[in-house]
């Protein structure tokens, strides 16, 4: 609708022609006017224009008889002469930025750029944000708006970004955690650990929990008090043990790199825990921290910017999604540093998942058997399971390339009504999906994936996920903003890379914590999983206790599952097997000798730090065993009986029990227990009650 038609544009049209005659000439130089016009303006300057001049009567006469001369012309027009008045406060980049932004849809940044706020230097702290979000981005802001304009009308259209593509059952490999096939994968992984750079996608804070502090801050378990981010670490370092074990000469020995991703609420928290604990033993210049940055929220179909409520000169942002860690890896460098340092796999894991460890040399195995350039390790899923699945997409036409990658459950079903079981069926034979669910546990060939980044300048394929008010998909409820996620870097890789995944029991390699008791109470009723603090500790106990069942330890893998806070959670004995202890399968195994010689009871507790050997032991209580780095300990206990530890339960509620026992339902009541902390190099004998050093 033209200018002419609109009582409210014949007013603006009024408004900005004041604005434009600021000098009361009638005219204006037709340069100057055209750095404040919209480039589709310029045409109708042109025509009026006489000696470089433009009266502007004749100017708001051809205006109003154009059609296609819009109020959002006027929008520009406005902006950019308020612009031009705030040019003192600002520097010359800003400026252009400034420009450039009422150009692509977002002048009504600038209403309020007027003489009262621009001598707050209002308008300079907006310009200050958006400088900043500009140069983050890669091609900068204008290309945000670009690829957000584009997505919203494909969210608006309700257009199906699998539109095309039929599902497949992908290529990849089933583990069963203690059959051979599992043995023999890790074993060809241990002998890729000397090439492996780990990433930990830690941006989270415990809302969600019911936990004021960072995630990775939490004790994994109480036994022992070991958080998330040392657990991490002494992994990474008994890894990095395994792979030095050989190697004599101190020069060729390894340093495998670990990146952690942070967010502006936890990177300064993450330092600190780093930097007041020792960076847990891992040397400073071995981690890299990435801090994420936000993204402009937008308010409507025409991406435009969203601002704070009460204040124009403050941008509402929104998280990227966890896809950022590619751009970070690739903007830091990383991703190519470390491919030529000799890295030749990155492994990619979240903040609050204690059991990742167990699989991922697995892992690199099957990555190495595979030929695998991208490996997802995943669980076994049950058909309607609220969680996404790995699905190979074939296209139904050449022109596009087959895609592995992980299907969000809102999308999955109607994606599998196309297959022959018409829906999201189990497999006849095992009773479960043969699509395996995700977890976010990725394995990346080191080198075509700091070249992928190369070339897509860090950036995965983004997706906008808005919440409309009406039918017409007009209006949002709350702004939104373009988002990505690190499993959707597949679509970054050539048609010839091989994408497959690894499948393990969920037992073995996932345990998130992330609900509240309340939130976990209700999840654990529809899913059987209430992923909250007394569950991942649980789980932690079981999967430790299944591992020494395996190799043929007398202990009750399962334990039983008990309601704590109305949560089912796994019970049994409590058994912390630290990294340095044993950090794959193949080293526990070596741990015990004589498997059939020890029996641990269902209450008992056992905490086994360092290089420790059972030779023999019954154990009904609690035992703590420590060897500090140069001691040698062999136990050789008949029995060991104690009162042992208990749980002393709290309520979720109770403002004076710590957050991170109140998340759990209980504290620590150690009753009675036979602790050695073997702290002299040499070696020791643990036998009838006393550690002993026999030589040294």
């Amino acid at each position: 609708m033209g200018l002419a038609q609109s009582e409210e544009a014949k007013e603006q049209v009024e408004t900005v022609f004041r604005m434009l005659d600021m000098e009361r000439t009638g005219s204006m130089s037709a340069k100057d006017l055209a750095a404040v016009a919209p480039a589709d303006l310029k045409s109708v300057i042109d025509e009026v224009a006489k000696d470089e001049k433009v009266n502007l009567n004749e100017l708001k006469e051809a205006m109003m008889k154009k059609d296609d001369v819009t109020k959002e012309h006027l929008m520009i027009v406005s902006a950019k002469l308020r612009i031009q008045g705030c040019k003192p406060l600002l520097k010359p980049e800003e400026v252009k930025l400034a420009r450039t932004l009422a150009d692509h849809g977002q002048a009504h940044l600038f209403k309020s750029w007027d003489e009262n706020n621009a001598k707050e230097g209002k308008p300079k702290t907006l310009m200050v944000s958006l400088l900043n979000y500009h140069g983050k981005y890669p091609g900068g802001l204008t290309e945000y708006i670009k690829k957000a304009k584009v997505l919203l009308e494909s969210s608006r259209s309700g257009k199906n970004p699998f539109e095309g593509y039929k599902p497949e059952v992908p290529h990849g490999q089933q583990l069963n955690y203690t059959d051979k096939n599992f043995d023999e994968f890790e074993i060809k992984g241990i002998n890729e650990l000397k090439s492996a750079g780990f990433v930990l996608v830690a941006g989270g804070l415990g809302e969600r929990l019911g936990y004021g502090g960072i995630k990775v801050a939490l004790p994994l378990e109480i036994t022992t008090m070991t958080c998330y981010l040392k657990f991490y670490i002494d992994n990474i370092l008994a890894f990095q043990a395994l792979a030095n074990k050989d190697v004599t000469d101190t020069k060729h020995k390894v340093k495998l790199p670990f990146a952690i991703m942070t967010s502006g609420d936890t990177h300064e928290p993450t330092v600190k825990l780093l930097e007041d604990n020792g960076y847990f033993g891992m040397p400073k210049d071995q981690i890299t921290l990435m801090q994420q940055d936000k993204v402009p929220a937008l308010s409507n179909n025409d991406a435009a910017f969203a601002v704070k409520k009460g204040d124009p000169f403050a941008l509402q942002t929104k998280p990227h999604g966890h896809g950022d860690v590619h751009l970070l890896m690739h903007s830091h460098g990383l991703a190519k540093k470390w491919a030529k340092s000799g890295v030749k796999w990155i492994s990619f894991f979240q903040d609050t998942n204690g059991l990742v460890f167990n699989a991922l040399p697995a892992c690199m195995g099957v990555s190495v058997a595979l030929d695998l350039e991208v490996n997802s390790l995943s669980v076994p899923r049950k058909p309607g399971e609220a969680v996404g699945a790995i699905c190979k997409l074939v296209p139904e036409k050449t022109s596009k390339n087959e895609l592995t990658i992980n299907v969000e459950y809102n999308q999955l079903d109607a994606l599998l009504k196309t297959t022959p079981v018409k829906g999201d069926a189990a497999d006849t034979k095992t009773g479960l999906s043969p699509y395996p669910g995700n977890i976010n546990v990725l394995v990346f060939k080191a080198e075509p994936y700091a070249k992928n980044l190369d070339k897509s300048n860090g950036i995965v394929p983004e997706f906008v996920n808005p919440k409309y008010s009406d039918k017409e998909k007009k209006i949002f409820k709350k702004p939104t903003r373009l988002e990505c996620m690190m499993q959707d870097y597949p679509r970054l890789c050539e048609a010839k890379a091989k994408i497959g995944f690894t499948s393990m029991e969920r037992w073995a390699c996932f345990s998130a914590v992330k609900n509240n008791t309340t939130d976990a109470k209700a999840k654990a009723s529809k899913t059987g999983f209430g992923e909250s603090g007394c569950t991942g500790e649980g789980d932690l106990y079981r999967a430790n206790r299944k591992k020494l069942a395996a190799i043929g330890v007398s202990v009750d893998g399962d334990g039983k599952k008990e309601n704590i806070l109305g949560i089912p959670c796994w019970q049994g004995a409590r058994v912390c097997l630290s990294p340095s202890f044993a950090s794959t399968m193949q080293q526990l195994k070596s741990r015990f000798p004589t498997p059939d010689k020890v029996k641990i009871s269902a209450t008992s507790t056992l905490v086994l730090d360092g290089d420790v050997t059972i030779k023999n032991l019954e154990l009904d209580g609690a035992l703590i065993v420590v060897a500090q780095p140069g001691a040698q300990v062999v136990v050789d206990e008949t029995k060991v009986a104690n009162k042992g530890h208990g749980w002393t339960m709290v309520k979720g509620d109770d403002k004076e029990v710590d957050e991170m026992f109140r998340i759990r339902g209980y504290t620590l009541d150690v009753k009675e227990e036979a602790k050695h902390v073997c702290d002299k190099p040499g070696k020791w004998v643990i036998k009838d009650g006393k550690a002993t050093l026999e030589s040294s």
